[in-house]
């Protein structure tokens, strides 16, 4: 085959500059994996990119493929006696615009980005992991340290990196306060956290002080929840920021309020993906998947994301399981 199905971005701006398209199939390079895509997921990212924010700004040409969470299966593999062999189920994830991503029916992936799926997962249920988990990961456990013992609030418990956020903190034994909406606050409390404020009713600084850590998913884009969260920190405590553009004051806000803060970029991990992996398979870790959608209803998905009221993860399905 010399061509492939995809959904590509002509320009930046609305969902439906989403298109459908037939392109050139990947060419696989150096230590690559062909991968046939069973499943994506939409990620905020994805979304702010194909706005015009996010990755936008490294994208030279258009159009371009968006997608960086992938579930599928090995078609080339890195080199012959590689470990992710032809047939293999793997997920990952690519970066987006360095890489082609994966809406589409094939991709090409660095090697060290991908790990074997979990043989419990379906490949839509992987595809919902990736990005969302690595980045949770990354501020949980790499940057925050969680601990017994630690305070931890997490805001956006129920969505993609939220959910994963608030069960890793629990199970590295922090104790975790996390805001969500009404009707994610039971969901929420079954992932793990120890106290669940609905913001929607509460504010939060009136009801948790002394924090050791804020995983701050929300910024100052909306109600200044960025700004609000330094008051519930301790003297010295430290606030991780992750969304793309979200609190540009964020270190001199920081440093004012006697606090420590970092904004956070995922590099993708295969090894790391490896001991989420694992995690999975001993009931440890779960993703939940809040709508399957057809690739030819991209825009639809990134609609939905765009929402900021997603529990879990928008999921794209390439081609049946």
């Amino acid at each position: 085959m010399s061509t492939m199905r995809a959904m590509v971005m002509t320009r930046p701006g609305a969902p439906d500059v989403l298109q459908p398209a037939e392109v050139a199939m990947p060419v696989r390079a150096g230590a690559e994996v062909l991968v046939k895509v069973h499943a994506t997921s939409v990620n905020p990212i994805d979304v702010k990119t194909r706005a015009g924010r996010g990755a936008s700004a490294a994208i030279r040409d258009y159009p371009v493929i968006l997608g960086h969470d992938v579930a599928g299966v090995v078609v080339e593999p890195a080199y012959a006696a590689h470990p992710l062999a032809r047939g293999r189920e793997v997920y990952g994830m690519v970066t987006i615009p360095r890489y082609e991503g994966a809406n589409a029916e094939y991709v090409s992936v660095p090697e060290m980005f991908l790990a074997p799926k979990p043989p419990s997962m379906s490949f839509t249920e992987a595809a919902g992991v990736p990005l969302a988990a690595l980045t949770a990961w990354g501020m949980v456990v790499e940057v925050a340290r969680a601990h017994e013992g630690q305070r931890m609030l997490i805001h956006a418990g129920s969505g993609g990196v939220g959910h994963f956020a608030v069960q890793l903190a629990s199970y590295f034994g922090a104790t975790v306060t996390a805001t969500c909406s009404t009707n994610n606050v039971s969901f929420v409390r079954e992932l793990g956290a120890a106290r669940v404020i609905d913001y929607t009713t509460t504010r939060f600084e009136d009801e948790v002080q002394s924090q050791d850590v804020v995983i701050d998913l929300i910024g100052n884009v909306h109600d200044d929840t960025g700004t609000r969260s330094l008051a519930t920190l301790r003297t010295g405590g430290l606030l991780i920021n992750a969304p793309t553009g979200s609190w540009p004051s964020l270190l001199d806000d920081a440093a004012a309020a006697g606090v420590r803060a970092t904004d956070y970029k995922l590099s993708p991990s295969g090894a790391t993906l490896a001991v989420l992996s694992r995690m999975i398979e001993a009931g440890d870790l779960r993703v939940h998947v809040d709508r399957v959608l057809p690739l030819d209803q991209l825009a639809a998905a990134h609609a939905l994301v765009e929402t900021g009221h997603v529990r879990g993860k928008v999921v794209v399905e390439v081609a049946r399981d």
